[in-house]
């Protein structure tokens, strides 16, 4: 299915200025990456003209905060857990078999279809040019409520991390999640993925055509990014003369692997004075985990978790290294805003995202996923041999916000997009292979 959105004549209108409706749907306006993501777009679009509605299934967040006023957050209700079988089996009685595990089962099934009715009613009754979902269970939820609500809007679903290698029940959402993808996914009207080897693996691992999604880098290089590496940062560990500080953000989640993270640490400091920081949320356990492991490993008074900051671009900038731990990723943000700042990178090469964004090692070192020796190593060389900082801002300069902007915006407009950024069609070496490999 495919269809383009005819912009509607405005006299009143700026040239090029975007005369659209367009609704974007999360889960909530929490700090994860998908969440921010939105958020960029939401605003940038906005600017440009376009009515903007964001659809939450929770209405929380902090998220809510940064966006402009001409914004709309809209919370979808949640119906019983009766209706809203029905309303999916109404939107698709054919699909039984596959909607029943994945969508309907209490045990696995989807936390967000009880508000596909009410996405359904509000696609029915708003009637945006396009809806743009992110995220496997929110993709197939978008398509059926455009199915229940028998609308003509455009949807534009966004794969954004790996999905093959995804969540610790990988093997149950391959054999049970996956048919009911493939079947929503071709019903769409585009498919994104967030990185080549997203696009690459969601092909494989879905059986769609691989010519069928167009692979969008994020706009992550915002325009006050300057501004915000610039806030001060009044933790002491950054003072200017202390010891090199290796920094790691992200969620405490089994995704980043921190612990292999604070274990290769300790190799480090073996030879050298450095601290370690890692910023991002957590729950209680999440955080007596890794520093009972620091303890273990006798350097508890050389790490310390941060938690949840508002601006951690502000410490990336001062950090002697940025290391990404990550056992699996769609295209991690953390490590452009790194490039971005000057700041030497280590990361796994974890499927998948750094090893476009580093140009297969050529920007920052990758090592294999869960070695902790290997990623000391790669600290350790760094940290005796960084690399020029204006080469890695020049890296991340290729990933430009203005491009992603004007590429998302034609793809939710059902406009062709011509390359990715200044990276023309290249694609890395092994993310072709996986590539071939599948075909």
């Amino acid at each position: 299915m495919d269809q383009t959105i005819e912009l509607r004549p405005d006299s009143e209108a700026a040239p090029g200025r975007l005369d659209a409706h367009l609704a974007f749907l999360v889960t909530d306006l929490r700090g994860g990456g998908v969440q921010k993501m939105i958020t960029i777009l939401a605003t940038a679009l906005a600017e440009r003209g376009a009515r903007i509605d964001i659809l939450v299934c929770e209405d929380e967040g902090d998220l809510k905060e940064g966006l402009p006023e001409s914004v709309s957050i809209i919370p979808l209700k949640k119906r019983n857990p009766i209706t809203t079988r029905l309303a999916a089996l109404r939107a698709d009685i054919g699909a039984i078999a596959a909607l029943a595990r994945p969508l309907l089962s209490r045990k696995h099934g989807s936390k967000s279809l009880r508000h596909m009715p009410s996405l359904a009613d509000y696609l029915r009754t708003a009637r945006p040019d396009t809806l743009f979902a992110a995220t496997p269970y929110l993709n197939i939820e978008a398509v059926l409520a455009r199915r229940l609500a028998r609308v003509a809007t455009r949807i534009v679903v966004s794969e954004r991390s790996h999905f093959s290698s995804g969540k610790p029940r990988k093997e149950w959402r391959r054999r049970n999640l996956t048919p009911l993808l493939r079947k929503a996914y071709l019903e769409a009207d585009a498919i994104v993925a967030v990185s080549h080897g997203v696009a690459a693996d969601i092909a494989a691992t879905a059986g769609i055509p691989r010519e069928a999604i167009t692979t969008l880098y994020n706009p992550t290089i915002t325009p006050d990014f300057a501004a915000r590496m610039r806030e001060p940062v009044a933790h002491p560990w950054f003072a200017e003369g202390a010891p090199p500080v290796v920094l790691g953000v992200g969620r405490l989640a089994y995704q980043k692997d921190f612990p292999t993270l604070v274990r290769a640490f300790a190799r480090v400091v073996r030879e050298r004075p450095a601290r370690l920081v890692i910023a991002g949320q957590g729950n209680r356990k999440d955080f007596d985990r890794l520093y009972t492991l620091a303890s273990e490993l006798g350097i508890r008074d050389r790490v310390d978790l941060l938690g949840h900051v508002a601006n951690p671009v502000a410490y990336t900038a001062r950090a002697a290294v940025f290391v990404l731990s990550s056992r699996f990723e769609g295209f991690p943000n953390v490590v452009l805003e790194a490039l971005a700042c000057g700041t030497p990178v280590v990361s796994t090469d974890c499927p998948s995202g750094p090893r476009e964004i580093l140009d297969d090692g050529a920007y920052g070192a990758l090592v294999p996923v869960g070695d902790d020796a290997a990623l000391a190593a790669a600290i350790s060389a760094t940290l005796d041999d960084p690399p020029d900082a204006r080469r890695l801002q020049a890296r991340a300069a290729v990933f430009d916000y203005d491009t992603a902007i004007m590429h998302y915006e034609a793809v939710l407009l059902g406009k062709p997009v011509t390359s990715s950024h200044g990276l023309g069609s290249r694609v890395p070496a092994t993310v072709a292979a996986a590539s071939a490999h599948t075909a």
